[in-house]
């Protein structure tokens, strides 16, 4: 009998001691941190705007059949939406700068019309036709996601100038006049998603005076048709706020997780 209660008591203990054991406070690996995502902006891009387009146009007359003749022939602005496309790479240094170039096209036909203060029953009639930039830019990563830059650079435009006369028809004309002038700007640039950033941005355009050669469109008061009428010394300013969104390709490095 005593054999049996010892028994009974060894088995006890052990079944307590395997129960306390299995009891016992468990202690799991710590799961690892949330991912850090890494915005690389070392690539390439191309993308799409939209925006409005501003042109303000200041003439005045310098001669008339060769001889000079100066006359103050005014000035007029107006607005239009615009809309096109860039392209352009960027690399990423010293963690939060960023330096790049792109080019830029915008179709515009952003048109205005004055009476010419010198002879007001006449009508200067401007149009200027599409904006290509090549510029450079520089910006700092407010955060890894949030680009902030200004730019400058190059500028290239056409623009139409016309002189109707009191009955609506044309008096002289110079149509597809180059342009050609410099560009500063600014903007902000979001990178929402891997391989995508959207941005925003204000560009001015100096195109600067230029004497325009005109054409006559009719014969009478000295002018020949089809010939040199008057030269126009025109000066171009535009300025342009758009949207956009960008594609980004060909980076240095994927966006990353890292640990």
């Amino acid at each position: 009998m005593k054999k049996i209660v010892i028994s009974i008591a060894a088995i006890a203990a052990f079944t307590g001691s395997a129960i306390a054991a299995d009891m016992a406070p468990r202690y799991a690996k710590a799961p690892p941190p949330a991912p850090v995502t890494v915005y690389n902006w070392t690539g390439c891009y191309v993308g799409g705007n939209v925006g409005g387009g501003w042109a303000r146009t200041d003439q005045t007359r310098m001669s008339r059949l060769g001889v000079l003749f100066p006359a103050d022939y005014g000035s007029s602005d107006n607005s239009q939406v615009i809309g096109g496309g860039q392209i352009g790479c960027d690399y990423q240094f010293a963690g939060n700068w960023v330096v790049g170039i792109q080019g830029m096209y915008d179709y515009a036909r952003i048109g205005s019309s004055h009476a010419l203060p010198a002879f007001p029953t006449f009508t200067s009639v401007n149009e200027t036709k599409d904006v290509w930039t090549v510029t450079g830019r520089v910006g700092y990563l407010f955060v890894p996601q949030l680009l902030g830059y200004i730019k400058g650079g190059g500028a290239w435009t056409r623009q139409d100038n016309i002189v109707v006369q009191p009955s609506g028809a044309l008096s002289e004309t110079a149509l597809g006049v180059n342009r050609s002038g410099w560009t500063v700007g600014g903007g902000l640039e979001w990178m929402f998603a891997p391989g995508w950033s959207a941005f925003a941005e204000y560009n001015y355009m100096d195109f600067g005076r230029r004497d325009v050669q005109h054409i006559s469109a009719v014969t009478g008061s000295g002018f020949v048709a089809g010939l040199p009428s008057e030269v126009i010394s025109t000066r171009l300013e535009v300025s342009t706020a758009t949207v956009g969104v960008n594609y980004k390709f060909n980076f240095g490095g994927p966006v990353v997780a890292r640990y």
